[in-house]
């Protein structure tokens, strides 16, 4: 049985209002504003439509803690159609995450985790026995729809006294399985310069706006020349926000610079989405939006920009004849503390709230 209805008044970044008929699941019309015909009608003015967005940084297995949550609670309830898991899981435990997925309505892909246990301890690429070729190579093989890269935690409390080993082993599995790789950056050894001479096109940079010492940035602000290396060669920037790895100085020293996120992630789980500072993709992107970025800008962080990341440009399509992944949200005009992950705040007067998603035809209220 045929069943239709219409987003009546919803509109794109680019300020054209359309009525949007949804047929069986997938966009069967966008019309003028008021001329959209289906079996029901839900009137969304003054929100805003785009394709799903995506979170490319998420920690989405409930059963590890501290990094992990519930798939749907930082999925479509908060308006997100496509969650990346980055590395929670290795090939240990992967299945437990994808079993997970089944009963859930938000997409779910993932970052492998090099080390095959994963986020079952903080430094799991301290004991190099840990990091197994094999296993990455068979869980690739074996889960390859999703598994959409590799994830290395380059940082000192992860690393110990391994260095850079991890990275390079991290590189090799990258080109054994011709996935990217996304690399965590934190605390040093090893020191940041050394990690980004590593990195290839399409390989992700995530925390790129932190604070730490061991950050993109010198003492004067200014991009580090190897950040700038790496960014010629087509490496990618994710903001994975965190707990601790966004600082609201070092972002104004990026835009300062034009070097603009790639994607804008959240690295949410249970502890920073009740308690804050992460809260919500929509808290993150609109922290962006105080710093002088376009809405257009922002909306293209969360959908055209991290579905090419990940290989699969249709998550972002929003046209007639296409599957209908689409996020309704509005701009809200309401006085909000920002805070970083320093403890650092801002006062914004513009805020990004979800209000639906339309998760394959199925309209779902946030």
């Amino acid at each position: 049985m045929t069943y239709s209805y219409v987003l009546q008044n919803v509109k794109f970044t680019t300020g054209r209002k359309v009525d949007m008929v949804i047929r069986n699941g997938r966009i069967a019309e966008i019309t003028n504003a008021g001329k959209g015909i289906a079996q029901e009608k839900f009137n969304y003015s003054g929100c805003y439509v785009s394709s799903g967005w995506i979170d490319l940084h998420v920690h989405a297995n409930k059963a590890l803690y501290p990094y992990g949550d519930e798939i749907d609670k930082i999925g479509v309830k908060q308006g997100v159609t496509t969650i990346v898991d980055a590395g929670s899981c290795g090939a240990n435990n992967v299945s437990d995450l994808l079993d997970a997925e089944k009963v859930h309505k938000t997409n779910l892909y993932l970052f492998l985790n090099i080390s095959a246990i994963g986020l079952t301890r903080m430094d799991e690429l301290s004991n190099l026995e840990w990091i197994d070729e094999q296993k990455v190579v068979d869980a690739v093989a074996k889960y390859h729809e999703k598994i959409i890269g590799l994830k290395a935690r380059i940082s000192n409390s992860v690393v110990k006294d391994n260095n850079i080993i991890p990275l390079q082993i991290a590189k090799k599995f990258s080109r054994l399985t011709s996935l990217p790789l996304m690399v965590h950056i934190g605390s040093a050894p090893p020191a940041i310069n050394d990690i980004l001479r590593l990195l290839d096109r399409k390989d992700i940079v995530t925390h790129f706006l932190n604070g730490k010492s061991n950050n993109l940035f010198d003492q004067n602000g200014n991009p580090l020349k190897e950040l700038q290396q790496a960014i010629h060669r087509g490496v990618l920037l994710d903001v994975g926000h965190g707990s601790a790895s966004f600082s609201f100085q070092v972002a104004e020293y990026a835009k300062k610079h034009q070097i603009y996120p790639f994607s804008i992630s959240t690295d949410i789980y249970r502890e920073n989405r009740q308690n804050g500072p992460v809260y919500s993709l929509a808290h993150v992107a609109s922290k962006f939006l105080y710093l002088g970025y376009s809405l257009e800008q922002v909306i293209n962080s969360i959908t055209t920009y991290p579905a090419q990341a990940i290989g699969m440009p249709e998550l972002a399509t929003c046209a007639a004849g296409e599957n209908a992944n689409l996020t309704i949200f509005k701009m809200e005009n309401k006085k909000t503390v920002l805070v970083d992950s320093v403890g650092e705040e801002r006062i914004t007067n513009q805020m990004i709230v979800p209000k639906g998603v339309v998760k394959d035809g199925e309209l779902i209220t946030c």
